[in-house]
């Protein structure tokens, strides 16, 4: 059978999209894979030896990732997909009251405007006058965000909602195309709310420089017909889900990474929610963001276009959507695929008995097991300008860089050990238990993770986290260099 492997997880395979593997069964291929890729029992099985909950394992179309399948036999040919977070049928009617669709009019510049929209049989006048009508809440305006409110926009919608609380970096600009240079520093809604005054004045945008927690984000969508999530982290996408199933507003997902992007429709209709298909996040660290791994600049632009399509057919009510699937896109291999989501009736948010009945900030570390138990060695670990007077005073330590060799090449850590997370417990000999040992990342969550990965295989030397990781050290200076990092 073949394998594809996510871009997520390909470092944990010797870096292979795709895999031929004789198997007859989940059970013996997990087998096999763990077999020859000894790294990868820790990104799929927790501590428990059960399946982390951030992956799914798809036969076809079909999820099978229920462990009561993994005896099932499988056929010779199978294609199986492993699926991990990084995020049918047509619509009964539309989204949007006819009432309010009867009260509203298109004027003559409108008409010819939206002519070609008016051209297409499954839109026409009617179908025009309901996307004028709509109330869409797209949160995040950055990669994602940009694409999808400049087509929502162009398509009509009379009343947009951005929401972000960050302001436009020089780095943005190669995929947030709503932003230009005049625009760094700036907040990001107020650079969208510009180019949406240049696309069509008519439209009612509202932009909400603010950042979205528990408190706040039912004052800020109720009352609208969508919510578009195109935000990059996991807190910010289970706070849109469980905000949108309990006001029975419909949400577009949307999430990429490097090649790689997912589109589907959640809380719709009694579909499916996010938690249904994700029930937890991957703990911090162990898979990259977006923000870590990066993403090729036409890609957010592909699943951005998904996303505002698949509002519009939301608010038009006609065609396919994607209530119950999630499609998963590979520009890399040109491989895109649609994939069954379940419903789970035990969800603790949509099920048959849910436990969840208000909006809740959850804590990440927490949820993910990051916080330090009362019998667990805390973390420690130094801040930038700590291990900059270390260096430079000459201390005896060892720096351990657990990145991924896109990322060193890009930025290096100057005299640092390269040691990839998945390959620390069976290189722990590498380490010299009577000095300092220090490990770096990005953003310093994986090198939390690394630290607890060295303690789990039994590493008795002392081990520090650089706080912030070698972002927050990207315009420190080290005299023995004469370079910046």
């Amino acid at each position: 059978m073949q394998v594809y492997i996510s871009a997520t997880l390909k470092s944990f395979f010797g870096r292979n999209s795709k895999l031929d593997i004789k198997a007859d069964s989940v059970k013996g291929l997990l087998d096999l894979l763990i077999e020859e890729y000894p790294d990868s029992g820790k990104i799929l099985f927790d501590e428990n030896g059960d399946l982390r909950k951030f992956i799914r394992i798809y036969s076809g179309n079909e999820d099978i990732t229920s462990s009561d399948r993994w005896n099932d036999r499988l056929p010779e040919n199978a294609e199986i997909l492993l699926l991990p977070a990084i995020a049918g049928g047509a619509p009964e009617e539309s989204i949007i009251p006819e009432e309010r669709r009867k009260e509203t009019e298109l004027d003559d510049v409108e008409i010819e405007r939206f002519g070609k929209h008016l051209l297409l049989r499954d839109i026409g006048v009617k179908g025009q006058k309901r996307i004028k009508a709509s109330k869409v809440a797209v949160i995040g305006v950055g990669a994602l965000g940009s694409s999808v409110i400049q087509y929502l926009a162009a398509a009509g919608v009379g009343n947009i909602k951005a929401v972000d609380f960050d302001e436009v970096k020089l780095e943005n600009l190669q995929s947030q195309v709503i932003h230009t240079s005049r625009d760094i520093n700036r907040p990001k809604v107020a650079s969208a709310k510009d180019k949406v005054k240049n696309i069509n004045r008519n439209i009612l945008f509202e932009a909400e420089n603010l950042k979205l927690d528990a408190e706040n984000i039912t004052q800020v969508i109720e009352g609208y017909d969508l919510v578009i999530d195109c935000t990059d982290n996991y807190k910010a996408r289970y706070l849109i889900n469980d905000a949108c199933e309990l006001l029975g507003i419909p949400e577009v997902f949307g999430a990429i990474y490097q090649f790689e992007g997912q589109v589907a429709v959640f809380d719709h209709k009694g579909g499916p929610c996010y938690r249904c298909l994700y029930p937890e996040p991957p703990e911090p660290g162990l898979v990259p963001t977006c923000a870590e791994g990066g993403a090729i600049s036409p890609l957010p632009g592909i699943i951005g276009s998904y996303q505002a399509n698949e509002a519009l057919k939301l608010i038009l009510g006609i065609g396919e959507h994607l209530t119950g699937k999630v499609l998963s896109v590979d520009t890399l291999t040109l491989r895109s695929v649609i994939l069954n989501i379940k419903k789970d009736h035990e969800c603790p948010l949509c099920g048959d008995d849910p436990s969840i009945d208000t909006v809740e900030d959850f804590d990440y570390e927490e949820l993910c097991g990051l916080k330090i138990s009362d019998d667990e060695e805390p973390i420690e670990g130094f801040t930038p300008d700590e291990l900059a007077r270390r260096i430079d005073n000459g201390d005896q330590m060892l720096i351990v860089d657990v990145r991924e060799p896109h990322e060193r090449s890009l930025l290096r850590f100057p005299g640092a050990v390269v040691i990839p997370i998945g390959q620390l417990a069976r290189r722990q000999n590498e380490l010299d238990p009577d000095q300092d040992t220090i490990f770096v990342c990005k953003e310093g969550l994986r090198s939390i993770l690394a630290i607890r990965t060295v303690r789990e295989a039994g590493y008795k030397g002392p081990v520090y986290n650089l706080k912030g990781g070698i972002d927050a050290m990207k315009d420190i200076i080290f005299s023995h260099e004469g370079a910046w990092l």
